[in-house]
């Protein structure tokens, strides 16, 4: 049982499986729903579940290219909508790209106790966000989404973004690409969402292969980011303690990656003794809890879900203790992921122009890199994945005891327990305390 929370009012085998009205309202909407439900009011019940599809750079478009980990809602009505419902008493239409119809800024900060933090953290802190190919509309559509929330404005002219390649030049930039487009609005708008003040650094690698990316990594620590997303994984290799070693090991840099949307297995670079591996929940507000909100690991079916495992090749990293993973365990923390639970994301490049609702691990990666940048610089010799183990079982985070992402032989690594477990980590945020060391 947590003490009262910070920031709360009281009261892949091979590579990447694809898995399967008025004034009132407007106000609600800009608020992200972030109020309690004012009575018991309730979607119809006949009110279609929502129905989605993996992003286009889910699927590698060549060989030996990695996979984004996203999802985007097609249809139906997002758990954000049947809040909506509750609140005003009317089901909405399924999700269009009018209007938001996931999670916004607000629910994010509220769900993970971050609220002081998102307003007073961040500045002078720069968020790096690594992702393969150009989206030549990423300022533009991050503005629309922070103007809409009421966020600041982060622009290259006020000196808050700053797009460039692998290669660090602002001019000659990758190819442009429509799935990767959605994966980058994805990444800016939630690490956007957590912290708002950040400066954010969007480095594009000229392909989606590990050579790349790692080298978009290594791009993004030399410009000087403290804190860099990586949304994307692929099969467990034999190569990867070299990539260790080559993209992946800077001390004093909090690097998170998406633990994977397929069900329980080990990815890579998730698997990484260096990174801090980040797994995927489901989330719902919960108005008889004190915390206000309920998680449960993210499982669609037997191959969509949060990724987790142990991993064939990289070994353990000192801080982890749990014993029935020899090698390095994922995940280490965890947090929205499940597209029926998913976040609102502003996208135009390559599809309609608007609001869409976004899952997968690629969403919960940027908002704990978020989370880090709120907690504030890593000491220069310090690992940062290391620091919610100094945390495990306090009221820093938030333990997710129920749900798997599959079957295995260890029943930890596949399903949520009291304390840790491979699909959540040791769990979410609970304000930033667990992420500062």
């Amino acid at each position: 049982m947590r003490s009262t929370p910070p920031d709360r009012p009281s009261a892949r085998s091979g590579w990447r499986r694809l898995g399967t009205a008025a004034a009132a309202t407007a106000a609600l909407l800009l608020a992200g729903f972030g109020t309690a439900a004012q009575a018991d009011a309730a979607p119809s019940a006949t009110a279609a579940k929502a129905t989605w599809t993996a992003t286009p750079c889910a699927t590698p478009q060549h060989k030996g290219e990695l996979a984004c980990d996203s999802y985007r809602v097609t249809g139906g009505l997002t758990a954000h909508q049947k809040e909506q419902a509750k609140i005003t008493g009317i089901t909405p239409k399924a999700a269009d790209a009018a209007t938001p119809s996931g999670y916004g800024p607000t629910d994010l900060q509220s769900a993970y106790g971050l609220t002081s933090a998102a307003a007073s953290n961040g500045a002078g802190e720069t968020i790096a966000i690594v992702d393969a190919y150009n989206d030549p509309n990423a300022e533009a559509d991050l503005a629309t989404y922070r103007s809409y929330y009421g966020l600041s404005a982060c622009t290259t002219a006020n000196g808050c973004f700053k797009k460039v390649s692998q290669t660090g030049s602002t001019t000659s930039l990758p190819a442009s690409d429509t799935g990767w487009a959605e994966e980058i609005s994805l990444d800016l708008d939630m690490a956007s969402a957590v912290c708002p003040n950040c400066n954010i650094l969007q480095v594009e690698a000229t392909s989606a292969t590990m050579a790349n990316l790692g080298t978009a990594v290594n791009r993004a620590v030399t410009l000087g980011a403290k804190y860099v997303s990586n949304s994307y994984g692929g099969s467990e290799s034999s190569s990867d303690t070299s990539y260790d070693s080559s993209y992946f090991n800077h001390a004093g840099v909090a690097i998170t990656v998406s633990a994977g949307d397929s069900g329980y297995g080990a990815e890579y670079p998730a698997a990484s003794k260096y990174v801090t591996s980040v797994g995927g929940t489901a989330l719902a507000k919960a108005t008889s809890t004190t915390r206000g909100w309920s998680e449960t690991v993210w499982k669609t079916s037997s191959s969509e879900g949060t990724g987790s495992g142990c991993s064939a090749y990289d070994t353990k990293p000192t801080w982890q203790t749990d014993t029935g993973c020899t090698r390095r365990t994922i995940s280490d923390v965890s947090a929205v992921a499940d597209p029926a639970t998913g976040v609102s994301v502003y996208d135009s490049y390559g599809i309609t122009a608007g609001w869409y609702t976004f899952g997968g691990t690629s969403a919960s990666s940027p908002i704990i890199a978020g989370v880090y940048a709120l907690a504030g610089t890593p000491s220069t010799s310090s690992y940062p994945a290391s620091f919610p183990y100094a945390k495990a079982g306090t009221s820093a985070l938030n333990d997710v005891t129920s749900g798997n992402n599959g079957t295995c032989t260890t029943t930890y690594l596949c399903t949520a327990q009291s304390g840790y477990d491979g699909p959540t980590g040791l769990g979410t945020p609970e304000g930033v305390s667990a992420f500062t060391g």
